[in-house]
């Protein structure tokens, strides 16, 4: 039975992918804006500018929705058809990789066609920069940082949470980071209420933002890149962005392309220099079509790890959960015969 609940998740993660690659996100009623409106409300009943606060709403609007893959996950435990039914859905909804290359590609060709005030409109949709005052280059950096970071936030962290926690890994990732999105930044109202859900998202993303910077220089060859640049860049420059994961991935990126990222962001009322990664030119148009190929070829690869891992794992619990009862077994017959 743990065998064919570990193949059930397998297959839901693999169809979610599936669908999110067919179907990108939903166009209507989308679970996760269903989320943020929810956390939104409770946001307004607990605030205070203080971070003990910002715990209790990050412990709230987290914990729900890992509750609920919890018992999702207990009311499908001799369900394998429902469990990968329901697991294929979550990743579904939870997954953005179809959504982030195709708002990379469109941002190319508003670029490529010379309209700045289109490409301004659109960046909206990749990151929160003030846009109304970047030229070409400004853009394309900003897109080709946020196709990296968020192949790691919207594509691998997903995969990994749900192939080792489940569907309460799906839910309560998207929840974190969803929040992250909503409070995390820095900013008089959020400074310390949103703290913890800052960190807890930094927390979540330690390994999958590693493992994106890796799949990222694996993959580099697929879009024309260099794999011992990107590696060199990568060991180089990848400590140096002030976001403990956001530099695993730019980097990586930026030694992919062979281009410079970092440099002052200007958000809304605020701005922030960051150091350089990578070397070579500022991004360019012609960078975001290749940044996207090598996001979706790092989705495919980070979810045959997602993918095998259930299975193996469950073998491997079967193995020594076997081997823990023969040796109980011996133990007790030992003790028998010595009596």
């Amino acid at each position: 039975m743990r065998q064919s609940v570990a193949v059930a998740n397998a297959a839901g993660l693999v169809a979610g992918y599936a669908l999110d690659s067919l179907l990108g996100d939903p166009r209507r009623w989308h679970p996760v804006a269903g989320f943020g409106r929810a956390a939104g409300a409770l946001e307004q009943r607990v605030y205070r500018p203080d971070r003990t606060a910002g715990v209790v709403f990050t412990a709230l609007a987290v914990g729900v929705p890992v509750l609920v893959g919890a018992a999702a996950t207990v009311a499908t435990r001799h369900r394998p058809v429902g469990r990968a039914v329901l697991m294929a859905a979550a990743t579904w909804t939870v997954l953005g990789g179809r959504t982030l290359r195709h708002e990379a590609k469109v941002m190319g060709r508003a670029l490529r066609g010379g309209d700045l005030p289109a490409a301004r409109r659109r960046l909206g949709h990749l990151c929160g920069r003030d846009p109304s005052t970047l030229d070409e280059l400004e853009l394309a950096r900003a897109t080709v940082e946020s196709v990296a970071e968020n192949t790691s936030d919207a594509v691998v962290a997903p995969l990994l949470w749900g192939a080792v926690a489940g569907l309460p890994g799906l839910l309560g990732y998207r929840a974190a980071n969803t929040l992250d999105a909503m409070v995390g930044h820095r900013s008089p109202r959020y400074a310390r209420f949103g703290t913890p859900a800052a960190r807890l998202d930094d927390v979540l993303n330690l390994a999958p933002a590693r493992l994106t910077g890796l799949l990222t220089i694996a993959v580099a060859p697929t879009a024309h890149g260099d794999r011992g640049r990107a590696w060199r860049v990568w060991r180089r420059d990848r400590n140096d962005h002030p976001s403990p994961n956001a530099g695993q991935c730019e980097a990586a990126m930026a030694g992919a392309l062979g281009v410079r990222l970092g440099g002052r962001n200007i958000y809304f009322g605020r701005s922030e220099v960051r150091p350089y990664l990578g070397d070579g030119p500022r991004p360019e148009a012609r960078h975001l079509k290749r940044a996207a190929r090598i996001s979706g070829a790092v989705g495919l690869v980070a979810l045959g790890v997602a993918a095998a891992y259930p299975v193996t794992a469950g073998r491997l619990a079967g193995v020594l959960a076997r081997a823990g009862r023969r040796a109980v077994a011996a133990g007790a017959r030992g003790t028998g015969a010595g009596r």
